[in-house]
C-alpha cells in the first residue's frame, strides 16, 4: 500500500475522546456489551502511565459520494481497529458508563495507588499502581480509587493535594504533584493513528480489517457493518444500528425498554420505537439474536447475499460489475436492510418462528450451542412468507431445516461460505426442492445406523447430536428415565441436569477414565430423588430394585410401580432391555447399544416432523 492509500499520524487521548464526543468517529458500539475483561482496561492505563506502546487506532474515512443534489457527502469516520481501547478509555478516563456482558450498565473504575507511583519513578518497575477498584479502595485512605476524578474539569489539585497529605502524612506534597502530574499526563500521550483514505478500494479495506481482526479481541464483521451504518446519518443508517442495537439489547434485557423511551428522545419520536415495545414483555430465551445474527438475517432474506464483507461494500455503494461507487446503491441497500431488519425484529415473525423452533422440541437456549444455525432456519422462515408454499408446510420445513443443519453441521464450519452457497441454491430451486436434494443427499441409511451413533461417542451435553436427541425426547414428552411423571420437558424448563446411567463414581471405581464415563450414551436427565435412590449402585443393583417394587408397590429407586410403565419409561430413554443383569464389565456394549437406541429416536423424531 503506498502513502497515498493512507495517512500515518497521532492525536493526544484527550484529542481522540473530543473527536469521540464531537461524534466525528462513528462509535457503534455504545449500547453493546463491552467485551474487555476489567483487568485489560487496568493495563491499558498502565501501558499510557509507563509510555509503553498501545498500538495504533486505524480508522477510514467514509467515500465521499455525489448526492441527489450534485454536493458531495463526507461521513464520519469509520473504526477498523481500535474500539475496545477506545471504549476503555471513555469508561476510565472520561466516566463513562458502558453495558458489560449482561447489559448491565456500569463503568470500570480503576484505582491509582500514589505511593507505588512514586516507588515507580524511584526505580521500582514492579510497583502496582493501578487496580481495578474494589471496595477496599474505596475505604483506603492510600489509593484514589477512580482516576477519572483526577482527569474530570472540576477537578482541583489545590483541594485535593492538602486533603490527601492530611490522612496520608507520609507523602509530601511536591511528591503527590509529581505522581499527579505524571498521570494527567496520560490525556496528552500520544496515541498512533492510520486513517485509511475514502479513496482506498472497499476490498483492500475489508482486506485490512479482517487481517488486523484476526488476531486480539476481534471486531465481527457486523461491528464492520455497524460501524459502517453509525457512519452515515445523510441514508438513516445511524438509526437502523440504533434499531438493531436495541432490539438486541431488549432481547435479552426487556426492561431496557423504558431506558430507551426516556433517555433516548431522538429515537423514541421515530416510528421505530414502537416496533421494539414488544420486547418490553418478552420472555423467549431460547434465541436471542444478537447484533450480527439480525443484520445476516435481515441481509440474507432481503439482498439474497450471505458475506457481510459484501454488505459493506453495498453500503458504500459499490458496483460490483464496473467496480464504481453509486449513491442509488448505497439508496436501494439502505431501504432494503430497513425492510429486512423490521422483517426480522417483527414481533409477528419472530413469535410463529420461535413456536416452531420450540414446538420441535428445542425449549430452552440449553438446546441451542449456536446461533448459526437459528440465523439460517430463520432466514428460510422469512423466505417462506413471500413464496407460494402452502402455510401448513411452512412451519414443518423450517423444523427440518433447522434440525437437519444442526445434525449434520452444516453451518458449524465456515458459515458464510455454506449460507451463500445455500442461499444461492434456494434462489435457484426453491425452498421445498433445496431441502429435498439436502436430504437425500445426506441422510442416507448409513448416516442414521453410522454416522449418528458416531457422532454420540462425544463426552459433551453441548454436542449438537446430543442435544437433538434431548429435543426429541421433548418433542415425544418424554418421562424422566425412573420417574412416573416427571417429563423430561420439565426437568429441561426447571434447571434439572443430566446424570450418568451408569454411576460416574461406580465406573471411576472400576478404573474407567473421564473420557469414557462421561460418554454422551451414559447421561440422561433424572429427578433427584432418582438420583440420589440410585448413588454408586450399579446397574444390575438399582435397576433390579425399580422391578421389584412394581410387585411391592413401595417405591425405593425412582417412582415406578407398574412393571408395563418400567418398560415403557425405559424405551422411551433409550435403555436396553438387558441392563437388569449389567455391571462395568457391560459397559462398552451398554454404550454401542444405547447409541444405536438414540440415533434410531432422533431418526424417527426427525421423519415425524
Amino acid at each position: 500500500m503506498d502513502s497515498e492509500k493512507f495517512t500515518n499520524t497521532s492525536i493526544t487521548i484527550k484529542g481522540l475522546l473530543g473527536l469521540i464526543e464531537a461524534k466525528d468517529i462513528a462509535i457503534p458500539e455504545i449500547q453493546r456489551p463491552f467485551v474487555w475483561k476489567n483487568s485489560q482496561v487496568r493495563d491499558l492505563i498502565d501501558s499510557l502511565y509507563k509510555g509503553y506502546p498501545t498500538g495504533y487506532i486505524i480508522l477510514w474515512k467514509n467515500p465521499n459520494v455525489k448526492l441527489k443534489d450534485g454536493t458531495m457527502s463526507s461521513g464520519k469516520k469509520v473504526i477498523i481497529d481500535g474500539q475496545q481501547r477506545i471504549t476503555a478509555l471513555m469508561t476510565a478516563v472520561a466516566a463513562r458508563k458502558v453495558f458489560n456482558s449482561e447489559f448491565k450498565e456500569c463503568r470500570v473504575k480503576i484505582a491509582f495507588d500514589p505511593f507505588a507511583a512514586l516507588d515507580y519513578i524511584h526505580g521500582n518497575s514492579e510497583a502496582e499502581i493501578f487496580a481495578v477498584q474494589t471496595p477496599a479502595h474505596l475505604k483506603s485512605k492510600r489509593w484514589i480509587p477512580d482516576i477519572a476524578d483526577i482527569f474530570s474539569s472540576s477537578f482541583s489539585s489545590w483541594t485535593f493535594i492538602p486533603n490527601y497529605i492530611a490522612e496520608n502524612p507520609e507523602m509530601s506534597g511536591d511528591n503527590l504533584q509529581t505522581v499527579l502530574n505524571k498521570l494527567k499526563g496520560i490525556e496528552t500521550t500520544q496515541i498512533g493513528v492510520i486513517e485509511l483514505s475514502e479513496k482506498l478500494d472497499i476490498d483492500v479495506v475489508t482486506d485490512i480489517f479482517i487481517r488486523i481482526n484476526s488476531k486480539g479481541t476481534p471486531l465481527s464483521q457486523g461491528d464492520f457493518v455497524m460501524s459502517k451504518m453509525a457512519a452515515d446519518e445523510i441514508h438513516g443508517g445511524n438509526t437502523l444500528r440504533k434499531v438493531i442495537d436495541y432490539f438486541s439489547h431488549l432481547a435479552v434485557v426487556p426492561t431496557y425498554y423504558e431506558f430507551i423511551k426516556n433517555n433516548d428522545k431522538s429515537f423514541a419520536a421515530t416510528p421505530y420505537l414502537s416496533k421494539l415495545a414488544w420486547l418490553a414483555n418478552d420472555k423467549e430465551t431460547v434465541y436471542d439474536p444478537g447484533c450480527d445474527d439480525v443484520i445476516r438475517v435481515a441481509f440474507m432474506h432481503k439482498l439474497k447475499r450471505a458475506k457481510l464483507a459484501n454488505l459493506v461494500q453495498l453500503l458504500t455503494g459499490r458496483d460490483f460489475d464496473t467496480r464504481e461507487f453509486r449513491e442509488e446503491i448505497i439508496e436501494d441497500t439502505f431501504k432494503q436492510m430497513y425492510d429486512g431488519v423490521l422483517n426480522v425484529i417483527s414481533q409477528h415473525n419472530f413469535t410463529q418462528f420461535m413456536i416452531a423452533v420450540k414446538s420441535a422440541g428445542f425449549i430452552s437456549s440449553k438446546l441451542v450451542n449456536s446461533n448459526m444455525a437459528l440465523d439460517f432456519a430463520y432466514t428460510v422462515h422469512l423466505l417462506l412468507q413471500d413464496s407460494d408454499v402452502p402455510v401448513a408446510e411452512r412451519k414443518r420445513i423450517v423444523q427440518k431445516w433447522y434440525v437437519l443443519s444442526v445434525l449434520t453441521g452444516r453451518y458449524s464450519s465456515s458459515p458464510e461460505s455454506a449460507f451463500a452457497r445455500d442461499i444461492r441454491q434456494i434462489t435457484e430451486q426453491g425452498i421445498p426442492a433445496m431441502l429435498k436434494s439436502i436430504e437425500d443427499a445426506t441422510l442416507s441409511d448409513n448416516f442414521w445406523r453410522v454416522a449418528v451413533p458416531q457422532n454420540l461417542t462425544m463426552t459433551s451435553t453441548n454436542n449438537p447430536t446430543y442435544l437433538v436427541y434431548l429435543a426429541a425426547q421433548v418433542y415425544f414428552n418424554d418421562v424422566s428415565l425412573l420417574s412416573a411423571n416427571i417429563t423430561v420437558r420439565e426437568l429441561i424448563n426447571l434447571g434439572g441436569d443430566v446424570h450418568h446411567v451408569f454411576p460416574k463414581q461406580y465406573l471411576i471405581n472400576n478404573g474407567y477414565s473421564k473420557n469414557l464415563y462421561n460418554q454422551d450414551g451414559n447421561y440422561a436427565y433424572l429427578d433427584r430423588p432418582v438420583n440420589e435412590s440410585i448413588g454408586k449402585k450399579a446397574p444390575k443393583e438399582y435397576f433390579p430394585e425399580a422391578l421389584a417394587q412394581c410387585k411391592t408397590k413401595q417405591a425405593t429407586c425412582g417412582s415406578i410401580i407398574d412393571e408395563a410403565q418400567l418398560y415403557n419409561n425405559l424405551a422411551m430413554n433409550c435403555i436396553p432391555m438387558d441392563v437388569f443383569n449389567m455391571d462395568h464389565k457391560d459397559y462398552s456394549r451398554f454404550l454401542e447399544e444405547r447409541r444405536s437406541m438414540m440415533a434410531d429416536k432422533i431418526r424417527r423424531y426427525y421423519e415425524s416432523l
